[in-house]
């Protein structure tokens, strides 16, 4: 069986190899997280909120260090990894904050009984399948609840991310989570089906494409198990007449262009009064061809490589084809020709609903423009896809604002801002973006048992 390997996207050179599970292995996975799990159940909540602050401060003083690991992982420019690192960090440290409390008994209403009490406890071993563009970000919303819940975990990291995904694991248990508590695999696709298929697994989250999405969900579904996923988007971002037209697309364009534009909830189709497109077009191409690209570990740079070469040629494909099928390229759009997953960021318009860019996602640096004639017909694009992760819209009338994203189709809307996520916000979304929240008091409600507890009376 092969096994995990990182490579360097920046040189295309491997960097190392890691020895895949074997099938004895699954069992043996098995086996330590679902003897782990009482042990770790009875451990009182403060305890393990102790243990995830611990894990905080690893985050926190490690931040540069991990920063350059995925750098050189999956690509993200250095100062972009520190703060992903960061905000790892503190969202252990909001549950161990938070913990204690929202695991605490709910006194309801006896309605004719003694007691009526609601108890919130952790169901068991739980897998996690998860993505390479977030590596530290993404595992620690499912994580962080999740432990100070009680349950126990076997993480499944993206094949790239083998060397963070350790990291991580050491982490854990260096703060004092079980061995058996938290157990990193390096499995693949048929060795997850037959986890979540035993009845030792009590539930899966995964982050990652509608493909592999719809498997997960088929097998839990088989099993009679609680799923989560968070999946695609292609987030629409509105300006409404009377925004500030140079500086909207100055705060677009960085959020498009921030991790090489590998983020489920990055701005990816941009809808600007049809009267304005010209003028927000151009200032879009002036971000984007004044982006710095190379090295992420060069500290002036804007845009590294995207995280392997064929996420880069399947991204420049994307766009040949759009252009192949009649819409405007502005800028951008090829590989450039060096060592490494690297492209030109690029700016479309003219994408009508018959073109594949329409209605796909582009896991990339691709601004896809629109125009619309009134804010009816923007709503009307920003609806009109298979996708409602998040959207935003931006306009100096904040009422007037907040009345157009509360028509928007998705999970989270934001007004003049995009994509902001933090612990105690919830995240998640509807249609093929997937079901189910993490982060927040919501995090820590997917993956429990709210069990009644009811006297009578005497």
């Amino acid at each position: 069986m092969a096994g995990y390997t990182t490579t360097n996207p920046t040189t295309g050179r491997t960097d190392e190899q890691f020895p895949a599970l074997d099938s004895a292995g699954v069992e043996d996975v098995l086996r330590r997280t679902h003897t782990a799990f009482p042990d770790w159940r009875g451990t009182p909540p403060e305890r393990r909120a102790e243990i995830l602050e611990r894990v905080a401060d690893a985050y926190d003083s490690r931040s540069e260090e991990l920063g350059r690991l995925i750098a050189t992982e999956m690509g993200k420019p250095l100062a972009q990894g520190i703060g992903e690192a960061e905000l790892a960090g503190s969202i252990y440290r909001w549950y161990a904050t938070h913990g204690p409390e929202l695991l605490q008994d709910e006194l309801l209403d006896p309605q004719g009984a003694q007691e009526s009490l609601v108890q919130t406890e952790p169901i068991g071993p739980l897998v996690g399948v998860m993505p390479w563009n977030f590596p530290y970000y993404q595992v620690a919303r499912f994580v962080a609840p999740n432990l100070m819940t009680g349950n126990t975990i076997i993480l499944k990291h993206a094949e790239i991310c083998a060397g963070s995904a350790e990291v991580m694991a050491g982490i854990l248990h260096d703060a004092g989570v079980p061995d058996d508590a938290y157990v990193n695999v390096f499995a693949d696709h048929d060795q997850i089906a037959e986890m979540i298929a035993d009845p030792r697994v009590r539930g899966v989250s995964l982050t990652g494409s509608e493909r592999a999405g719809a498997a997960v969900a088929r097998t839990a579904a088989e099993h009679l198990k609680k799923s989560v996923l968070e999946l695609g988007g292609s987030d629409p971002l509105i300006v409404l007449e009377d925004a500030d037209i140079d500086r909207v697309a100055r705060t677009a364009a960085a959020a498009r262009l921030s991790n090489a534009g590998q983020a489920c909830n990055s701005p990816k189709r941009m809808i600007v009064p049809s009267a304005r497109l010209d003028e927000f077009v151009a200032a879009i191409v002036e971000e984007f061809e004044g982006a710095t690209l190379g090295d992420p570990l060069d500290e002036s740079v804007d845009v590294g490589p995207l995280s392997s070469l064929g996420a880069r040629d399947g991204v420049v494909e994307q766009v040949a084809r759009a252009v192949e099928q009649g819409a405007t390229l502005h800028t951008g759009g090829d590989a450039l020709d060096r060592e490494g997953a690297f492209m030109r960021p690029a700016v479309l318009t003219g994408v009508t609903p018959d073109m594949d860019a329409y209605s796909e996602e582009i896991f990339g640096p691709v601004a896809v423009i629109y125009g619309a004639e009134s804010v009816d017909h923007a709503v009307e694009l920003a609806n009109d896809v298979s996708f409602g992760l998040s959207g935003s819209v931006w306009s100096e009338d904040l009422a007037r604002a907040q009345e157009v994203a509360d028509r928007l189709d998705v999970g989270m809307a934001y007004v003049n801002e995009h994509g902001t996520t933090l612990p105690g916000l919830p995240f998640g979304g509807v249609k093929r973006s997937g079901y189910g929240r993490e982060l927040g008091r919501w995090g820590m409600g997917e993956f429990v048992n709210v069990r009644l507890r009811r006297t009578a009376v005497r």
